[in-house]
């Protein structure tokens, strides 16, 4: 099998999802966990089935590999977001150590997986180290930018540091905002999300100034996304392929700047699946292999 990605861009030829029936499992085990994990609202599971048959639906039209991580007792409720627990890089997977206490079974079960898919293990995070997937973007096969907050620690950035030195080049940590506080989910992703080499969406009142300099300094230019659309995670959008995206629904304003940029926007419903657990399309995948 192919695998890795050498930006967060490139046309995604293969990608990781976990279904709301293997990570939310049922009722019963929503209400068991849902105000323990911060979420803002009990997903309805239902409702939960439909709208993540719509997203993948939108999904399968244009990525020719599409892989589900079965169910594991380990894992509850945040496992339906499988790109904050491991990393896919050029070189093989690497294993994350969550911020968050009550995902750190998470790692270990999509490593299982993707060895069954003959996707090499690069290096894990481990120690004093933590990392998540939300606060590493990618914007080149070169060039890193990793977040320094409350779920990824000086440590885990090091170690992360260490694995792709043989081919990241320039890695830039962006200190992240106090925010809502530690038990809220504060990624670097949060603020921003390539769609083009060129391009990013971003939401600029939150990110320090250094770092938006670098990325103008870099001819990145940025659409910025409006107040009023940063709760409903207007900044959190999936690139399927360079100018080709897919973001949650109920983001006029960013949208209409998307395309007048001339990028292909695609909306799905994600009241259950992304609004309630704070994890928008690019939390909900993990592509395995990028162009």
């Amino acid at each position: 099998m192919e695998y890795g990605c050498r930006s967060m861009v490139g046309k995604i030829r293969s990608i990781l999802l976990k279904h709301p029936r293997e990570a939310f499992l049922n009722e019963e085990n929503i209400h068991t966990q849902w105000k323990e994990l911060n979420y803002v609202g009990a997903p309805d599971f239902k409702r939960a089935l439909v709208e993540y048959e719509e997203f993948i639906d939108y999904l399968k039209k244009g990525i020719p590999e599409v892989h589900f991580l079965p169910r594991n007792d380990k894992t509850g409720l945040d496992s339906i977001y499988v790109h904050d627990p491991v990393l896919v890089t050029e070189k093989g997977a690497i294993l994350c150590k969550m911020g968050k206490e009550q995902r750190r079974e998470e790692p270990e079960a999509i490593g299982d997986f993707l060895r069954g898919l003959d996707t090499p293990i690069l290096g894990t995070i481990n120690g004093e180290g933590m990392l998540e997937g939300g606060d590493v973007v990618l914007l080149n096969e070169h060039t890193m930018a990793v977040g320094l907050g409350y779920r990824t620690n000086q440590d885990g950035i090091r170690q992360l540091r260490n694995l792709t030195s043989g081919f990241i080049d320039e890695l830039y940590v962006v200190p992240l905002p106090h925010w809502e506080g530690p038990e809220d989910v504060m990624h670097l992703m949060s603020l921003i999300s390539p769609v083009d080499y060129n391009l990013a969406v971003v939401y600029s009142r939150l990110l320090p100034v250094p770092f938006r300099d670098w990325l103008l300094e870099r001819e990145i230019d940025l659409v910025e996304v409006p107040d009023t659309e940063f709760g409903t995670m207007a900044a959190n959008i999936l690139a399927l392929s360079p100018r080709r995206c897919l973001m949650l629904s109920g983001n006029p304003l960013t949208k209409e700047m998307l395309e007048k940029e001339g990028i292909e926007v695609f909306e799905y419903r994600g009241e259950e699946i992304s609004l309630k657990g704070q994890g928008g399309p690019t939390c909900l995948t993990r592509p395995i292999f990028r162009d």
